[in-house]
């Protein structure tokens, strides 16, 4: 990346003196695979001059996407931080990967980010990966605003797309602009906040030396066009007094509401989530970006907009503490992301919440109990690294010199403790054998393999007691590809991978009741421990709990812990076929001891003797993952691919036809849900079936039982 001189000084200022934080945005891009965040990002940099030349996604040439395999696969797949300035504001950026394989990228991006800008695809609308970032996004509480992008594409549809967020999203979508024609005919949108149009001359001038392209022309709004957009921000406005008193009762009474009161209004009501705002454009024809731009600082929160952090005292998890964005509070920090770098070592990611990080100061880790010393502070743009001295409220930087921070860690001063919540990443759904190709590899290839995991808390390293084998899991194919073919490309490790294994789960059906006794007699004192257990079936996604409902006079409450540890051993070693047992509730209700014998390992034996004898009383069962998959076929292709889905046990919850043009053959869109067991060699069989046409997406959506016929062939 090329920074040019101005922009290193501003920068260089900002991390000397603090960034003005009113003018401070984080935001991110999120959206289904392939609707142009990259795209989007690379025009962003472009426009507000940071870079001189465009970099391209096809032509592998795109600044964020700096990965060998990204550049290769056209995806992202790693989440890349830069920055960016804009009418005297500084834009933190983190261009976020589409794939459901990644999606851990975008919960920990989205975990530090302040706003987002949602891409979506004008002629697919909202899709399946759409539907799981926005999700996201509601977990984390971020406001959001979206760019329906690729209006020039054949079949682009403003209204459709913006028809799909109410109808599978369930969000207030509010447009702000309306385009002026569509695909090869978009030229234009119209602001319906201050009611002026932006139209782009056919020719533009060449990117060669950095040449600008031709910006768009702001006037009034063509004539055909001004009925259509008189009633668009009546209904704008109608939308956002909803929220706001003041402009509700303006609206009323026939009132004229000016640009600036109604921006404010927007801006409230887009902060609280109240309302989403809509842009077009179309980031590949150049079009649309500088107004996404202005919106982002118009609409968007700065960290001072919102709540402040909150944390609590390590060890103590209701002691709640607050801290503001304020370089005069103690520091307090959250590290995101980690990336193993050949040169520098451990490369972490961290989102500053208050006070100042400075290069070369101890840091608290309340996780690990340890000091910490920052090495090195660098502001990172993709690859690039521009060193700084220090960080403040806000702003989001890669540190070096931290040994045992991870993903998650919270870093704060030395003399005032707090933690924050830990990131919640997904379970791995997918496991993979790896072998070295000689035995002398083995540990090179372990090492190499742990330096990954460290990175991606989605993947797991686990020893197959039974084989001996390394399993390597992670959420699907293609992820897992990803980190076999960088054990080749940055270690040198050239493994084998044997089939895939599918993580299956296991739970009861049933209300069940057992006793776990463990009396061991020795000579001298001997172990005695005997606890009684009620276990019951919960909703999916719940996990395991414990609770008691004896007191201390019938069971010391000291080995109640001991008893619950037990409990979770066991269920993570499965009962019926060594799968973890997930969504029971275990109860605790009753027991005996022993004055001398008794002792924490004695119960935590009783607690998994228990559980298990009961779990098996209570008409277990396995389940399986279930993806939620989105196909997209020609019309006239259904019939082979309904067939081929019901093969494999696929249960098709909707179909969607979307017209592209006259004349043109119309594109089906097949939701459905579908054994992650089933997919494998999907791709190919799609490909077959449908002549290299159809594509698809899929992610994990719920673990489901499994027919019997098929449980009988696992546990066999």
């Amino acid at each position: 990346m090329t920074m040019t001189k101005s922009k290193k000084s501003e920068a260089k200022r900002n991390s000397d003196n603090g960034v003005d934080l009113p003018k401070l945005r984080n935001i991110g891009f999120i959206a289904h695979v392939d609707a142009g965040k990259t795209t989007v990002t690379e025009r962003v940099l472009f426009f507000s001059g940071e870079t001189y030349k465009v970099g391209s996604v096809d032509e592998g040439t795109a600044i964020m996407d700096h990965m060998d395999q990204e550049r290769e696969r056209g995806i992202t797949i790693g989440a890349a931080a830069t920055n960016a300035s804009w009418n005297h504001h500084q834009i933190n950026i983190i261009d976020t990967p589409g794939h459901v394989d990644f999606t851990a990228e975008v919960e920990r991006s989205l975990r530090v980010l302040d706003g987002v800008a949602v891409i979506i695809d004008s002629v697919a609308g909202v899709q399946a990966q759409s539907i799981t970032v926005w999700r996201q996004a509601d977990k984390h509480r971020v406001p959001r605003l979206v760019f329906v992008n690729k209006m020039d594409r054949i079949g682009a549809d403003f209204d459709y797309a913006i028809s799909t967020m109410h109808r599978r999203l369930f969000a207030n979508a509010v447009p702000i602009q309306m385009p002026i024609g569509s695909e090869s005919d978009f030229i234009g949108m119209i602001d319906l906040v201050a009611m002026r149009a932006y139209l782009y001359p056919p020719i533009k001038t060449s990117r060669d030396n950095g040449a600008d392209l031709i910006e768009a022309v702001e006037s009034q709004i063509p004539q055909e066009y001004l009925e259509r957009a008189t009633a668009a921000r009546e209904e704008l406005v109608s939308k956002v007094a909803e929220f706001d008193d003041e402009l509700a009762e303006k609206y009323l009474l026939g009132e004229e509401i000016g640009t600036a009161e109604l921006k404010a209004a927007i801006r409230a009501a887009t902060i609280d989530m109240k309302i989403f705002p809509v842009l077009c454009g179309s980031a590949m024809r150049d079009r649309g970006i500088h107004q996404l731009l202005d919106a982002v600082i118009n609409y968007l929160p700065s960290p001072l907009d919102l709540p402040p952090a909150r944390g609590f005292k390590p060890g103590d998890p209701n002691t709640v503490i607050e801290r503001e964005s304020n370089p005069d509070e103690p520091l307090s920090a959250l590290a995101f992301k980690l990336v193993s770098d050949e040169h520098a070592g451990k490369l972490l990611f961290i989102r500053v919440y208050s006070g100042i990080l400075k290069r070369g100061m101890s840091v608290y880790n309340p996780s690990t109990r340890r000091r910490e010393r920052i090495g090195r502070l660098l502001r990172m743009h993709a690859d690039d690294r521009e060193p700084v001295e220090q960080a403040g409220p806000g702003e989001i930087v890669a540190a070096i010199g931290l040994k045992s921070t991870l993903t998650g860690h919270t870093l704060c001063a030395e003399n005032s403790h707090v933690a924050m919540a830990q990131i919640d990443f997904p379970e791995p759904v997918l496991s993979v054998s790896i072998e070295p190709p000689s035995r002398a590899e083995s540990d090179r290839m372990t090492r190499s393999v742990l330096k990954i995991v460290d990175e991606d808390p989605t993947l797991r390293l686990i020893s197959d007691e039974e084989s001996g084998q390394l399993l390597l899991a992670g959420m699907g194919e293609l992820h897992l590809d990803i980190v076999i073919d960088r054990l080749y490309r940055d270690y040198g490790v050239n493994c084998k991978k044997g089939r895939p294994r599918v993580a299956y789960r296991e739970t009861l059906s049933r209300v069940a009741e057992a006793e776990g006794r463990f009396v061991r007699q020795t000579g001298g004192h001997g172990q005695y421990g005997v606890c009684a257990l009620r276990v019951e079936p919960l909703p999916r996604g719940s996990g395991i709990q414990f609770e008691s409902e004896i007191t201390g006079a019938t069971l010391k409450t000291e080995w109640h812990s001991a008893i619950e540890k037990g409990i979770r051993d066991a269920a993570a070693t499965g009962v019926i076929a060594g799968y973890p047992v997930v969504d029971v509730k275990a109860v605790l209700t009753g027991g005996s001891q022993h004055d001398t014998d008794s002792s924490e390992l004695a119960f935590q034996i009783a607690g998994s003797m228990a559980f298990k004898a009961a779990v098996s009383k209570g008409s277990p069962i396995l389940l399986e993952p279930m993806m939620r998959q989105e196909v997209v076929i020609p019309s006239d292709m259904l019939g082979a691919v309904i067939g081929d889905l019901h093969s494999r046990r696929a249960q098709v919850q909707s179909m969607e036809n979307t017209e592209i043009g006259p004349g043109q053959p119309g594109v089906l869109n097949v939701s459905a849900y579908i054994p992650l067991a089933e997919t494998f060699n999907y791709s190919t069989d799609l490909r077959s079936l449908t002549s290299g046409h159809g594509h698809f997406t899929m992610e994990l959506d719920h673990y489901a039982p499994i027919p019997a016929d098929v449980a009988a062939n696992l546990k066999g």
